[in-house]
């Protein structure tokens, strides 16, 4: 948890961090609830609640989060609603800046290793990188990070990775731009339904 008092500037997000704690002081969320967080892929699954009824989730992704983002927000945006499982999808917002996926890597494992120190014990699921059309020249690292991400999970108790990177590519492995919005980067309903039924099993009762 950042202290501002300390800090120079304010932090990125930090604005947009202290909105969703206004809102909490004022509508009770969810007690232990299936937490999805990461950036606007997230942020902006509005039907989020509707579609997994079955499910007790909450959303709080923050829309254009980094990982180090999310690493600095650990105590504020994941921590105070102790999860019952946390659903993870960030990491493709650092793919136009990595130089490789091993860069995105290490900085997923900065920010696993962060949650294990306080949440040791509860389960988490990571969304793999998706392969958005605007991004396609990128997608070399997204796939390295990927595997890297993935066969670290393998090794990790109570973890899964949810692998929707295949889902979104045609016969030829290129992005399907009709799953997308205008700006081939944030997703249509389609996007979101391709989504909704990989990662639905993977969700605790």
């Amino acid at each position: 948890m950042i202290d501002l008092a300390q800090a120079q500037t304010k932090p990125a997000f930090w604005d947009d961090i202290q909105t969703i704690k206004q809102y909490d002081k004022l509508f009770r969320p969810l007690s232990s609830p299936i937490l999805f967080t990461g950036s606007s892929s997230i942020r902006i699954w509005d039907n989020m609640a509707e579609m997994f009824k079955d499910f007790r989730v909450l959303n709080r992704g923050i829309g254009g989060s980094v990982l180090k983002d999310l690493d600095l927000y650990v105590e504020d945006i994941i921590v105070p609603y102790k999860p019952k499982q946390l659903i993870l999808y960030i990491g493709e917002n650092d793919i136009p800046v990595a130089p490789n996926g091993d860069t995105v890597f290490a900085g997923f494992q900065r920010l696993y290793q962060h949650i294990r120190t306080i949440l040791p014990e509860v389960p988490i699921a990571y969304i793999s990188i998706k392969p958005s059309p605007s991004r396609e020249k990128f997608m070399p690292i997204a796939v390295r990070a990927n595997q890297l991400i993935q066969e670290f999970l393998k090794k990790e108790a109570n973890t899964s990775f949810i692998d929707i990177y295949p889902l979104m590519l045609d016969k030829e492995g290129h992005p399907r731009p009709e799953l997308f919005r205008e700006d081939m980067l944030h997703m249509k309903p389609a996007g979101y339904e391709i989504w909704y039924q990989k990662i639905k099993p993977y969700l605790l009762k």
